[in-house]
């Protein structure tokens, strides 16, 4: 636990009694702080007066002397309209926080120039987060992996000069952390995603600017520079006098990390410093983890880890649970667990990482459906279609081929039937659904579980 002291002596309100809520009520009560905690779900205020904490219905709460709001990420702050407690907290002049702007002040009071490296985009980030993380563990460092991918920032341990904390960050996150100053800020990309909480794309890209544009005297911004608003970030953080590193898949830079081929080159200069290959690198397929490659890459280099330490580190990393997860072998055939991808967009970065594909897709459909897929088909031997949105992908397949397979247990049977009958040299069975998962499973964690149990029970199967 980190005990959050710049509130000791205080009142503060906790709305969003989830983890990190109630991560939030322990780190500020053990920093001395007084703790009024609420929630509009019963349920949880009934596990917070079970953990200790004063609860208290915030409608009915003298404002007066209270020092500040946490809002849990989940909660609207701004769009589609502010939250009821934000309403009360803003008419008394009480400001808006986060746990991660709690970790931040807490932070600057006691270790301001401890290892903190920040990590958003609207894609790739808890990949690059766990890259990070892994490659520093790999090297002997510290690292303490929080945030947004999983864990309350102020769960972990302290900061401290040896420990490093890699903390994806969400734009919601962002968005309740007004001073955050990390030693390290990346910026993977930019595409439309949350506009029901931000309001417009441009309001969504000013919440994730504000993470590279505070980074601390020092310190280093990283930023993708394959969209457009991450590029004019990228410009304005030059401009502003950060040292910046800018990595793309599509184009060389002059200074940053870039594609030659399969390879990716640190460029210094205009020219080549080094060179390196992820081929070796399973977990890594594809040119979007080449982009969470060259990020993690420049956060360890900023860091002051060697190019030797970090591409030995890469090589032995084992991916996320359910993104591009290889879970097993039964001869040639390499069964992945890509359970996370839950629209197009992601199941796009699996299909272009594979060929002989038997696809296992479908759940809960998104808007817009497989159809932007339609490039990648030629990629699949067969498809095998589950969930609700079974029938309509199977229309928008059309004479491509594909079987109904309405549940994921005969799903995973038919492809592991029809791959290993295959004889290409590297059949792959992809769980990738495209989807979301409510109409099978609560949660794409455990739909991925499930498919790898699947899996891991076949005969003759050997763990990835």
């Amino acid at each position: 636990m980190i005990p959050v002291t710049t509130f000791r002596g205080e009142a503060v309100a906790v709305f969003g009694l989830g983890g990190s809520g109630l991560a939030t009520c322990a780190a500020l009560a053990a920093g001395g702080a007084r703790v009024i905690a609420w929630d509009d779900n019963p349920a949880s205020v009934t596990k917070a007066v079970a953990a200790g904490h004063e609860t208290a219905d915030l409608r009915s709460l003298d404002w007066t002397g209270v020092a500040a709001l946490v809002l849990a990420p989940g909660v609207p702050l701004t769009h589609p309209a502010p939250h009821w407690s934000v309403g009360l907290a803003r008419a008394r002049g009480v400001e808006i926080l986060g746990d991660i702007e709690l970790f931040c002040r807490e932070r600057r009071a006691t270790v301001p120039r401890s290892p903190f490296v920040a990590i958003t985009g609207t894609n790739g980030k808890s990949t690059t987060t766990a890259l990070i993380a892994h490659i520093l563990a790999a090297s002997g460092r510290d690292p303490q992996m929080g945030g947004n991918i999983g864990t309350a920032i102020l769960s972990l341990s302290p900061p401290a000069a040896g420990r490093s904390h890699v903390i994806e960050c969400s734009s919601f996150q962002i968005d309740l952390t007004p001073s955050i100053d990390p030693s390290v800020g990346i910026c993977l990309n930019v595409t439309p995603d949350h506009l029901d909480r931000h309001g417009t794309l441009e309001l969504y890209a000013g919440v994730k600017e504000r993470l590279v544009a505070g980074v601390q005297p020092g310190g280093t911004a990283i930023l993708g520079i394959d969209d457009r608003h991450s590029q004019a970030m990228a410009d304005r953080a030059e401009r502003a006098g950060h040292r910046t590193v800018r990595i793309s898949i599509r184009n060389p830079v002059a200074d940053g990390l870039c594609l030659d081929g399969a390879d990716i080159l640190r460029m210094k200069a205009g020219a080549a410093v080094e060179r390196f290959s992820l081929a070796a690198a399973g977990a890594l397929r594809g040119t979007h983890n080449a982009q969470n490659a060259m990020a993690a890459y420049a956060a360890c280099e900023a860091l002051g880890l060697t190019h030797a330490e970090i591409v030995r580190a890469m090589l032995t990393f084992p991916g996320l649970a359910h993104r591009m997860e290889q879970v097993g072998r039964i001869g040639r055939v390499l069964f992945v667990n890509d359970s996370k991808a839950t629209n197009a967009d992601s199941t796009e970065k699996a299909l272009a990482a594979f060929s002989d594909i038997y696809w296992i897709a479908g759940g809960t459909p998104k808007e817009g459906g497989i159809a932007p897929l339609a490039r990648f088909f030629p990629r699949i031997r067969k498809s095998y279609l589950i969930g609700k949105s079974a029938e309509d992908f199977a229309r928008t397949l059309g004479g491509h081929p594909h079987v109904v397979a309405g549940t994921l247990d005969k799903a995973v049977a038919l492809a592991a039937a029809d791959a290993a009958a295959d004889g290409a040299a590297d059949p792959v069975v992809l769980l990738s659904p495209a989807c979301a998962s409510y109409d099978q499973f609560p949660n794409f964690e455990i739909r991925g579980t499930a498919f790898r149990d699947l899996v891991l029970a076949m005969p003759g199967v050997e763990k990835a």
